[in-house]
């Protein structure tokens, strides 16, 4: 086989549309020609990974609820905040009343901070004259889901088409973290080794015990309602980045999706920008949270770039898919007091600990990067509660719904948790 043509830029075909990072490298057999049917070029395209020589490199995808400043309920005010500052660190989502902060490409986490609280002077700015104000939890208590509306796009429309009643659930906020990779190959190593640290990012951001103004029980709500997808959830394991290749091209062949934003797994690689891109975890309730999760994960990819033969010895190459399952479910369901899987000796051991064990061998990291303050937030995460648990604490001595969304407003304000006193 050998390469017939190499095509940059956008193609669209037959309900497939490929966006300019991708290179379609289209074979052909041993005469030119024999591609009749177009579909069988999808059996040829060889997905491009954006390679990186500065590796573990961050960015940061933020989703943030937009809120009328009196009722205090979902409005879908966000292009309007969009089109009043013309930034590009600005993003529609699904829903009107999301709106995305975007990092650029940063070093460290530090320079994710300033990157995001700039842009969060500018956009706090523009909610004054709008009367809006803004939370950042993974679900709004007392939202319906009904009542949202859907953003402009023919690709949300399609995916409303095909899924239906699924997506109108999807009335949920997240935080994506991108890592820098060298290679695809790479990808799938870090891939492989954060999928054991789901279970633990879950509990750490956990901020949506609420859903329609019912307690669901549930530490982390969001997550389920992702779990419904086909495309969803647990990544599918692979090895390399050519079996991620075939599972990709499975997926386009059978128009299981039409594109890898499609994929909507826990993490995925995102070969466009040459990143791991983890999506695990709720929109933390406040700055400071989302700083120090961001921060464990970046501490986390250093540690594996220097030990991945002393965790390969201990796990191996390729996480237990039953094991990683049951503690996803365990994190989601009980959040920091969940009691976790430990492999390969099976013994459970509370996720908290577990953590804290980690925060140890990380400490050479974080005296390099800076990073103590935040460990220190980690830490008071897993003493004094996750978000999940302050507005459960709220509501206890409340008995209002309603004051649990002023209070994540306030959190939100504040940047900091509002510990109980």
């Amino acid at each position: 086989m050998q390469p017939h043509s190499c095509v940059r830029g956008f193609l669209y075909f037959e309900n497939l549309f490929w966006p300019a990072h991708f290179n379609l490298y289209i074979y052909t057999a041993q005469k030119p020609g024999v591609l009749n049917n177009m579909r069988s070029w999808i059996n040829w395209i060889m997905l491009e990974f954006k390679r990186n020589e500065n590796t573990l490199t961050l960015g940061v995808e933020m989703e943030v609820q937009v809120l009328d400043q009196q009722t205090l309920k979902l409005v879908p005010r966000a292009m309007e905040i969009i089109r009043m500052l013309q930034q590009e660190k600005l993003a529609k989502e699904m829903f009107r009343s999301t709106l995305e902060l975007i990092t650029g490409v940063c070093h460290d986490l530090h320079s994710i901070s300033r990157d995001l609280n700039q842009t969060l002077v500018h956009v706090r700015n523009a909610s004054k004259l709008l009367d809006v104000v803004f939370a950042g939890t993974g679900t709004h208590p007392i939202a319906d889901y009904n009542n949202r509306i859907l953003s402009a796009s023919p690709r949300y429309q399609a995916l409303l088409d095909r899924n239906q009643w699924l997506i109108r659930r999807m009335a949920v906020y997240g935080l994506h973290v991108h890592i820098g990779m060298r290679d695809g190959d790479d990808c799938i190593r870090y891939n492989n080794f954060f999928m054991h640290f789901i279970p633990h990012l879950i509990a750490l951001s956990a901020s949506s015990p609420f859903w329609k103004g019912k307690d669901t029980g549930l530490a982390a709500s969001r997550p389920t309602t992702y779990e419904a997808h086909p495309t969803s959830g647990m990544p599918v394991i692979v090895e390399d980045w050519d079996q991620f290749n075939s599972l990709y091209h499975n997926l386009l062949q059978t128009e299981s999706i039409q594109s890898i934003k499609d994929i909507w797994w826990d993490m995925r690689p995102s070969p466009g920008f040459g990143t791991l891109e983890i999506r695990i975890c709720d929109g933390p309730a406040t700055m400071l949270e989302l700083e120090s999760i961001v921060a464990w994960i970046h501490l986390l990819a250093y540690w594996f770039r220097d030990h991945q033969d002393v965790f390969y010895s201990v796990h191996g190459t390729k996480p237990a898919e039953w094991i990683m399952r049951e503690n996803k479910w365990r994190s989601i369901r009980f959040g920091l007091q969940a009691d976790i899987i430990q492999y390969p000796n099976f013994q459970t051991q509370n996720i908290g600990t577990h953590i804290l064990q980690w925060n140890k061998l990380l400490q050479p990291y974080i005296q390099v990067l800076g990073y103590e303050k935040y460990i220190t937030s980690i830490e008071n995460i897993i003493l004094r509660g996750n978000s999940s648990d302050r507005q459960r604490r709220i509501m206890s001595e409340t008995q209002d719904i309603g004051a649990v969304v002023d209070f994540n407003i306030r959190e939100f304000e504040q940047g900091q948790p509002l510990w109980a006193s």
